[in-house]
């Protein structure tokens, strides 16, 4: 999938069905001249729903589709028939989706599971025929009811990536590089910072055909949680996930004071991410030899008192097995 074809955020019109009017309709047949009333209910309008679909991995189908529209309620007609049931809509989303509404921000729901139904918008309800209102004093009606119309609204449909461990750090820190090592996808890297714009995701194979899904999010910078740099944009894609990966390059001049940045913005964004688990990985690490590497390790168990740490290389590829055992034991822990 190319950065352009995904698409985590859209705007859509609902509309669901307009009920169907209840028939007047007064039996007539040979030799009953005067039958009483027959009149079938409207059938009900079409709901429009939103289905969880595990093979989407984003919203770009909707990107152009603005209005979506549920069909009217059939008319009722007579010898009691009821009219037929708008044709329902069905919205395919990828798991992940959070529905909100447009004009409040109230979270109306979220697809988590694959075949996941919510009703988005609810169709009218058809009206009643005349049969109905018979009655012993009023034998003959002649009236019905019209059927209910439809709601209509306007919803925001957000897209919370589900993955299990979610790459954390600045721009250029070399997420895109490590994903790519670890898993096979094909990131965009350069050695410019904000190079990825989008979420990528990748599935690393580990032991016994197993596996687990990394997601590299675009980089946070001081600020993010206010708006800065790509802001709010991709700080709620890391809400889902079960274990964020630090990382912090190894020429970093202050690896605490970076760290504790990236935990702030997190924190002010979303208070619970500090109930996720964490783990620091110091990248770049073929630059040390035994010794740099020695006194580092004395520094680093002084400052991260109680959170796990880790070498690595992902360009000399040094450490990444020892890294994927590390993830899979606190993603099953």
């Amino acid at each position: 999938m190319t950065e352009g074809n995904f698409v985590d955020y859209v705007k859509i019109f609902v509309s669901s069905g307009k009920g169907g009017k209840g028939s007047t309709h007064l039996h007539r047949e040979k030799f009953i001249e005067k039958g009483g009333p027959d009149g079938g209910d409207g059938g009900r309008g079409g709901h429009v729903y939103l289905v969880g679909n595990k093979g989407l991995w984003t919203l770009f189908h909707l990107k152009f589709a603005r209005h979506i529209k549920a069909g009217y309620g059939g008319d009722g007609g007579g010898d009691r028939s009821t009219g037929a049931d708008g044709d329902d809509k069905f919205i395919e989303v990828p798991l992940g989706t959070v529905v909100r509404d447009k004009e409040t921000g109230e979270i109306l729901f979220e697809i988590t599971e694959n075949g996941e139904k919510q009703i988005l918008s609810r169709g009218g309800k058809g009206g009643l025929g005349n049969w109905h209102f018979r009655s012993s004093t009023n034998q003959t009606p002649r009236y019905s009811q019209p059927g209910l119309p439809g709601t209509e609204m306007d919803v925001i449909l957000e897209l919370k990536v589900l993955a299990d461990v979610g790459l954390v750090g600045f721009p250029n820190a070399g997420k895109s590089t490590l994903l790519s090592v670890l898993t096979s996808a094909k990131p965009k890297i350069a050695d410019y910072p904000f190079t990825t714009l989008k979420p990528n995701l990748g599935i690393v194979a580990y032991r016994d055909f197993q596996s687990f899904v990394i997601a590299d999010i675009p980089g946070i910078i001081e600020g993010a949680a206010e708006g800065k740099g790509l802001g709010h944009y991709f700080l709620r894609h890391i809400e889902r996930n079960s274990t964020l990966l630090f990382l912090v390059p190894v020429d970093t001049p202050d690896i605490k004071g970076e760290y504790d940045i990236l935990v702030n913005e997190l924190t002010k964004y979303n208070p619970e991410m500090l109930d996720k688990e964490r783990l620091l990985v110091i990248s770049k690490c073929d630059m040390l030899d035994d010794e740099l590497r020695a006194e580092l390790k004395e520094e680093l168990d002084v400052s991260f008192k109680g959170i796990p740490y880790m070498f690595i290389s992902s360009v000399a590829q040094q450490g990444l097995t020892e890294l994927k055992d590390k993830l899979w034991k606190m993603l099953n822990d």
